[in-house]
């Protein structure tokens, strides 16, 4: 399995920086839509993604630089998309004018797809949903901003199985210490504390941009 990073701050050669996160799993899913469609398209062109294949889209949570490129829900066939309960009605009804979108409300952790399961809303102020991508006995979280605290998703994710990898945005989360056991470190976009991370794992963080792939 492999995740595509299609939305970034940061760039690779050839490909589109933009502040948001979108991410492609596995050619089926994908995971927020960055801040805007022009970038988010020109990335996936170069990736040479079949949108044909992509039949879930999940909304980490309710920000314009993870939904702004919401439109290409209309260029794909028949898509599930997994939002929040607590969503606006106005960003639901943008999700229901799309004749091929079937709206799923989430609310609590479950299964979405073959071992790629939903944290389910967690936070506050800022309510957020996380992947969580099983694999044996590991799991791998993905997140788009980890407004609810990075420490708390992964507690969640850890019902699944060990945490084997985290990718996605950190915000300003400060405890890197409980990353330590983590195999997979790929702090993305909203990451206060990007350039600390990678010194403190510097084996087992990688860089996170527009335009790179990550087996898992």
């Amino acid at each position: 399995m492999f995740l595509r990073i299609l939305f970034d701050n940061e760039a690779r050669e050839g490909f589109r920086s933009g502040w948001g996160f979108s991410c492609l799993v596995n050619e089926k899913l994908l995971f927020d839509t960055g801040a805007d469609l022009n970038t988010l398209l020109f990335n996936i062109r170069r990736f040479n993604v079949d949108l044909n294949k992509i039949n879930k889209i999940v909304f980490s949570h309710e920000h314009m630089d993870h939904t702004g490129g919401f439109q290409i829900i209309g260029m794909l066939g028949e898509v599930e998309v997994y939002v929040l309960e607590s969503f606006s009605k106005h960003f639901k009804q943008k999700i229901l004018s799309f004749p091929n979108a079937k709206m799923r409300k989430i609310n609590k952790l479950e299964e979405i797809d073959d071992d790629i399961f939903t944290t389910g809303e967690l936070g506050f102020f800022i309510k957020e949903q996380s992947l969580i991508i099983k694999r044996g006995k590991n799991v791998i979280v993905v997140t788009g901003c980890s407004h609810p605290g990075l420490d708390k998703i992964l507690k969640v994710a850890s019902k699944i199985g060990k945490i084997y990898g985290v990718i996605g945005g950190f915000h300003g989360f400060s405890r890197l210490e409980i990353l330590r056991d983590i195999s997979l470190i790929v702090p993305c976009h909203c990451t206060a504390r990007k350039r600390q991370i990678h010194e403190m794992y510097p084996t087992s963080s990688i860089k996170c941009s527009a335009g790179c792939t990550i087996e898992i």
